[in-house]
């Protein structure tokens, strides 16, 4: 079947024929493609046509599409038994794992970790852990900032929400929602307010190491180390979000990245995801033992999972962590600075008001003369310039995110050679931009 026929059977048994809403193109317009199979830097629809790809599966493809050696290591944990609800001896090998590659500068922030699966379980989880360690109820978080979808944190989140122009979501009670305080993203001002206000009821402050869900948006220099410090004076939790930035953007993450030209700082949680499980459902939430020693059964604060280390999971997370090597990240460093570059030529070239948004080897671009410091900044721009730019890119076979408020991936199965085809494809984009006519 192709793909417009699949899409019409998809919304006759699934809510808007998705499973995820940035899936459905509704800030592009247009039919979204039904994905048939993957290879390195190259994803095929149903209707066979192969496109480079620059979602990767939102992070988790590193290496690229289907690794043999991540293949392999899933094949033989689903040929032993795909879940047991029992300990496996993999869990504590990821662990630790873990725990090795988040250290940076003698600091290692992570004592012990819980694995779940999936990046709201993880995140859900840290702040019920937060609160039962403090004993206080209020959280505070950034506005565009998305921690998944549990009910305290869609307040002013960005991701789908912003995708679809939603401030929140139906369903939230306004107790839960008063729970949540939304502050700017970047003002430490703001943050001493609300601490002087009301700073003995807050348990935790959670962020994104840098801000990825309303497209790339780093912190300001020095912005998370003085987040730790002021929530720290005041008894309160940092909980850093780690799920899009943690082992793609460095090996120790945007953490360890940050510590080369800045403070050191420790937060109390990270939560991982995406990369962790290699493509699998996998996500994990970690932090010095005195908080998480708070989890059941060593504590009072329940969790549970009957899928929590699922043995194929964390076999993918293995074998996809093992092969991050220094080599690998020196490449998407490498192939994120090229594209970006070759796409800000192409949009100056038309005439197009852009700036380039970069943490690491993520990337996304505003369509804006400034820099974005915040969710309103990101909002204000010519977003309306990116549907005809991404469909431009669609025909020449290359798969953007479907989304300006969304990061773009590379991968180490992005060479020269893939690079140069989507180059090559750009001029026709950007004069797509340029000629785009404001709605209305």
């Amino acid at each position: 079947m192709r793909n417009d026929d699949l899409f019409d059977r998809a919304k006759l048994s699934i809510p808007g024929g998705v499973n995820s809403p940035v899936r459905a193109f509704g800030s592009v317009g247009g039919t979204p493609r039904f994905l048939a199979r993957a290879s390195g830097a190259t994803v095929t629809d149903a209707d066979g046509r192969d496109y480079l790809d620059l979602v990767g599966s939102w992070g988790p493809a590193i290496l690229g599409h289907a690794h043999p050696d991540v293949v392999r290591a899933v094949q033989e944990a689903a040929s032993r038994g795909l879940s047991f609800g029992a300990s496996t001896p993999a869990e504590t090998e990821l662990a630790e794992l873990v725990k090795e590659r988040v250290s940076a500068v003698g600091v290692s922030p992570i004592e012990k970790i819980r694995l779940v699966s999936t990046g709201t379980e993880a995140t859900m989880t840290a702040i019920r852990l937060a609160r039962g360690f403090t004993g206080r109820d209020l959280l505070v978080k950034f506005a565009g900032h998305y921690h998944g979808h549990s009910d305290g944190l869609l307040a002013e989140a960005g991701s789908g929400l912003a995708t679809l122009a939603m401030p929140g979501s139906a369903g939230v009670t306004a107790a839960t929602a008063g729970q949540t305080l939304v502050l700017p993203y970047n003002d430490l001002d703001a943050l001493r307010t609300v601490f002087a206000e009301r700073g003995d009821q807050i348990a935790a402050v959670i962020t994104e190491a840098a801000a990825a869900n309303m497209g790339v948006l780093p912190p300001d220099p020095g912005f998370n180390a003085a987040l730790v410090e002021l929530a720290h004076e005041n008894g309160a939790l940092v909980i850093l979000d780690e799920v899009l930035t943690g082992f793609r953007v460095s090996a120790s993450g945007y953490w360890g990245l940050s510590l080369a030209d800045g403070p050191v700082y420790r937060p109390d949680l990270f939560t991982f995801g995406k990369v962790i499980g290699g493509g699998m459902p996998l996500a994990a939430l970690g932090g010095r033992a005195e908080v998480m020693d708070y989890l059941a059964p060593s504590g009072p604060v329940y969790q549970a999972g009957t899928l929590s280390g699922n043995p194929v999971a964390v076999a993918a997370g293995i074998a996809t962590l093992e092969r991050a090597t220094p080599a690998v990240y020196a490449r998407l460093d490498e192939a994120a600075a090229t594209l970006s570059s070759a796409v800000s030529d192409a949009l100056e070239r038309e005439g197009v008001a852009h700036v380039v948004q970069r943490a690491g080897n993520l990337f996304s671009f505003v369509f804006a003369a400034r820099h974005p410091r915040n969710y309103a900044d990101v909002q204000a721009q010519e977003s309306w310039r990116y549907a005809p730019f991404f469909h431009a890119m669609l025909d020449g076979g290359v798969s953007l995110p479907p989304s300006v408020f969304e990061a773009w991936f590379v991968s180490a199965a992005h060479d020269d050679d893939v690079l140069r085809r989507i180059i090559d494809v750009l001029p026709a984009a950007a004069q797509a931009a340029a000629s785009a006519v404001k709605p209305g």
